[in-house]
C-alpha cells in the first residue's frame, strides 16, 4: 500500500520560501538545473529505490497548497501577498524532474524554470531519506526507535547538566534544522515534540515551515547557497555576484530576515563585499563550513573595524552542530555577540544506523555552470573545473 512521504507543500525549509520569492520578484525568467549526490557510501544500492522515488514523486506534483496554508504564509509579514497568489496556483510539474540509475548509483535531475524547480531540493531529500531507512529498519524499527528516544534524552541531560553553569549577557537559543536529512516525518514530530516540552526557553523554533505551524513555533531562515551561487550566472560581472545577491535581498525583504551567508566563495571573499553599508543592513552571519572558532573571531573582528559594537549583531551556527559543539561555540562567543544554532542531522536521524550525505544542489543556471567554494574543501561543489578555477582566480581564493 502506497505510504506517501511528502505531507504537505508546506513542510519545506522556510529558505526555500525566501529564496522563492526573491527570485520570482528578481529572475522570473532564469533556468536552472539540480542535481542529487551522494557523497557516503550507503548500506546499499541507492539505485534499488528508484521506483519507489517515482511514485513519490508522482504524489507530490499531485498536491497544492491549500487555503489554510496560504493563509498562513499570508501571515508572515515579509511574504508578499503576489508571492502568495502564485503559490495559490502553483503545482510542481513532473516533466521537470527525471530520476535514473547508473550502475548502482541513483540519479535525479531536475531541469527547467528555476522557479519551476528550485524547491524540489528539499522535498527530494527527505523523500530518499526516508524511504531509505524504512527499507534499511525494516522489522526492526521498534528497537531503532527505541534507540532514537534514549539518545534524545542524553542530549535533553546534556543541555540541562550545562547550560546552568553557562551564565551569559545572552541566552542560549536553538533551532531544529533537520528536515533534509530526517529518518521519518513521523520522527521529526517526536524530536520536535520532545524539544518543546522538555527545553522550551531554549528550543525556540524549526526550519520546517509545516512543523513552525502545526505546532505554533517560530520558522527559521533565510537564505542557502543557490541564492547566491545563482548570481554567478545573472549578467553581473563575477566579481559582484555577492554584492548584487546582498542588495537584492535588502531591496525585497526590507530589513526583515537579515542573516547573510558567508561562505559561497568562502568567508575571506565574503568579508571584502561585507562593507559598512551591508554590515549595518543585516541582523548578523551564518556559518556553514570552516572552522567555526575562526570564522566567529573573523565576524567579531570585521565588525569591530568597522565600528560596529559585535553585541548588537548575530552568530547563527548551522554545520553538522551536535549539542556539544552548539554549547562550546555559546560559551566561547556569547559574551561578545549574540549567537544562535541550528541543529540537524543530530537531531532528527540519530538513532543508530548512519545517516546518509546526500544534496542536491543547483549545477547550472541560464546555461552557465555555477560554483560553491566554501571553506571547507569537502564541501565543494562545481559541475565545471574551469570555472571553479576561474572563480578561484577571481576572488583570491584561499580556505579561512
Amino acid at each position: 500500500m502506497f505510504d506517501p512521504v511528502v505531507r504537505s507543500l508546506l513542510e519545506s525549509d522556510l529558505y526555500k520560501f525566501t529564496m522563492w520569492q526573491a527570485l520570482l520578484h528578481q529572475h522570473p525568467g532564469a533556468k536552472a538545473q539540480y542535481e542529487f549526490v551522494c557523497r557516503n557510501t550507503p548500506e546499499f544500492p541507492l539505485a534499488l529505490l528508484k521506483d519507489e522515488v517515482d511514485e513519490q514523486l508522482d504524489h507530490l506534483c499531485s498536491l497544492m497548497f491549500s487555503q489554510d496554508e496560504l493563509d498562513y504564509l499570508r501571515g508572515l509579514r515579509y511574504l508578499k501577498s503576489d508571492f502568495v497568489d502564485f503559490l495559490n496556483l502553483f503545482r510542481f510539474q513532473r516533466r521537470f524532474i527525471k530520476v535514473d540509475t547508473v550502475g548502482d548509483t541513483l540519479t535525479i535531475r531536475a531541469c527547467g524554470p528555476l522557479v519551476h524547480v528550485m524547491s524540489f531540493e528539499i522535498f527530494v531529500l527527505y523523500i530518499v531519506n526516508e524511504l531509505y531507512f524504512r527499507r534499511l529498519v525494516h522489522g526492526r524499527e521498534d528497537e531503532v526507535l527505541t534507540e532514537g528516544r534514549r539518545r534524545l534524552q542524553d542530549k535533553i541531560a546534556v543541555f540541562r547538566r550545562r547550560l546552568p553553569t553557562m551564565l551569559h549577557a545572552h541566552p542560549f537559543a536553538f533551532s531544529d534544522f533537520g528536515l533534509r536529512r530526517r529518518f521519518s516525518g513521523r520522527w521529526h514530530d517526536e524530536v520536535v515534540e520532545t524539544l518543546m516540552l522538555a527545553l522550551p526557553d531554549e528550543f525556540k523554533g524549526t526550519s520546517n515551515v509545516y512543523q513552525a505551524k502545526h505546532y505554533g513555533l517560530l520558522p527559521v531562515g533565510t537564505m542557502a547557497h543557490e541564492y547566491l551561487q545563482a548570481h554567478q550566472a545573472f549578467g553581473t560581472r563575477l566579481r559582484d555576484f555577492q554584492t548584487a545577491a546582498l542588495q537584492g535581498w535588502v531591496q525585497e525583504f526590507r530589513g526583515d530576515l537579515g542573516i547573510a551567508l558567508t561562505d559561497v566563495v568562502g568567508m575571506n571573499a565574503f568579508l571584502n563585499d561585507f562593507d559598512l553599508y551591508f554590515a549595518k543592513l543585516f541582523d548578523g552571519l551564518r556559518h556553514d563550513s570552516g572552522d567555526p572558532l575562526v570564522w566567529g573571531e573573523r565576524a567579531i573582528a570585521h565588525y569591530r573595524s568597522l565600528r560596529i559594537n559585535p553585541l548588537t549583531k548575530r552568530l547563527v551556527f548551522s554545520d553538522g552542530l551536535t549539542v556539544d559543539a552548539a554549547l562550546d561555540l555559546y560559551d566561547h562567543f556569547a559574551d561578545r555577540i549574540q549567537t544562535a544554532f541550528g541543529i540537524g542531522t543530530h537531531l532528527t536521524n540519530d538513532l543508530g544506523p548512519r545517516p546518509l550525505h546526500i544534496v542536491m544542489k543547483l549545477v547550472n543556471c541560464n546555461d552557465q555552470p555555477v560554483a560553491k567554494l566554501p571553506d571547507s574543501i569537502g564541501k565543494t561543489q562545481c559541475s565545471d573545473e574551469t570555472f571553479l578555477a576561474y572563480l578561484r582566480q577571481v576572488f583570491k581564493w584561499r580556505a579561512l
